[in-house]
């Protein structure tokens, strides 16, 4: 542990998946003497503080944030920049306050006309996470061997950064510092892509199930697997979609530029120009779980 990494009090902004994780993971490594909870659900607090996940809750953003050493704010992105306002009042002097949102340049751009005085903001985005989501999802390994993007600019406090670097270090994660463009557009590849082709596959087989054919119930394996993340949060993958719109549309345009080279040599029954391009995705996807063997999400 870092020495002196250690918060008087932490208030937790959406005890969910990710806010209900890193609460257990304070409480675990003792980086926190008071964890507080902040979110609009009044069952999900209350299962919250019966897990032992927080300490106290409250449905006042400002009221919870009050004495907060450090605040994390871990609501769709975009309710990032308005939630720091609602708390921005009760920011006290040396708070600490990080984001844990999969979208970064619009949540920074929004975010800096709102912060106080004498407050820190240090934008972070941990690649982890599962279909399912509230506090009871929650685990406290759930971030280990998993990478999580720091992306500082030249205003945030070094301190600040380093202080919020130990937390996802002792979390488990390998942390890795960039630019938030950067890591807006390797998001919008690898996370919010396969999100968008995982509810359109699903709702295509649902057009297929309303035109009187059951094809769900002779769904195997393959399909649950790929589907899985189409179970992800609606309301905070419509939110993603606008605060990364151009990187998203850029990766989608990509992506249909390729399926429709891919129903061309299906059409020409082009089996060579086919079984090289499958073999390219073979071997691509081999090297990533042969790289992260114990990767599954």
């Amino acid at each position: 542990m870092i020495e002196s990494l250690h918060f008087k009090k932490v208030a937790i902004i959406g005890v969910g998946l990710i806010g209900g994780s890193l609460a257990l993971v304070l409480r675990r490594k003792g980086l926190a003497s008071e964890i507080t909870g902040i979110g609009r659900g009044l069952p999900n607090l209350e299962a919250a503080k019966r897990l032992g996940v927080i300490d106290s809750f409250t449905r006042d953003i400002a009221d919870g944030v009050k004495d907060a050493d450090l605040v994390v704010v871990a609501v769709p992105v975009l309710k990032i920049a308005d939630t720091i306002r609602q708390a921005a009042p009760n920011l006290k002097p040396g708070c600490i306050v990080t984001d844990v949102g999969s979208v970064k340049a619009s949540v920074i751009e929004a975010v800096g006309p709102v912060m106080p005085a004498g407050a820190h903001f240090v934008p972070g985005h941990p690649i982890a996470g599962t279909e399912n989501s509230g506090v009871e999802a929650s685990f406290p390994e759930l971030f280990i061997e998993r990478k999580c993007i720091l992306t500082p600019t030249a205003k945030t406090d070094p301190a600040a950064l380093k202080a919020v670097k130990g937390i996802w270090e002792e979390a488990g994660s390998t942390v890795v510092e960039m630019d938030a463009s950067v890591h807006d557009m390797i998001l919008a590849a690898v996370s919010h892509l396969p999100h968008m082709i995982a509810y359109t596959l699903v709702n295509t087989v649902g057009d297929i199930e309303d035109s009187g054919v059951d094809a769900l119930g002779y769904s195997a394996g393959g399909f649950k697997d790929f589907t899985r993340i189409a179970s992800s949060s609606p309301e905070m993958w419509s939110d993603i979609c606008a605060m990364n719109k151009e990187q998203i549309l850029k990766t989608i345009d990509a992506f249909r530029r390729r399926l429709e080279s891919l129903r061309e040599l299906i059409e020409k029954e082009d089996l060579s120009a086919l079984k090289t391009e499958f073999d390219r995705a073979k071997n691509l996807r081999d090297s990533l779980i042969k790289a992260n063997p114990k990767e599954t999400a």
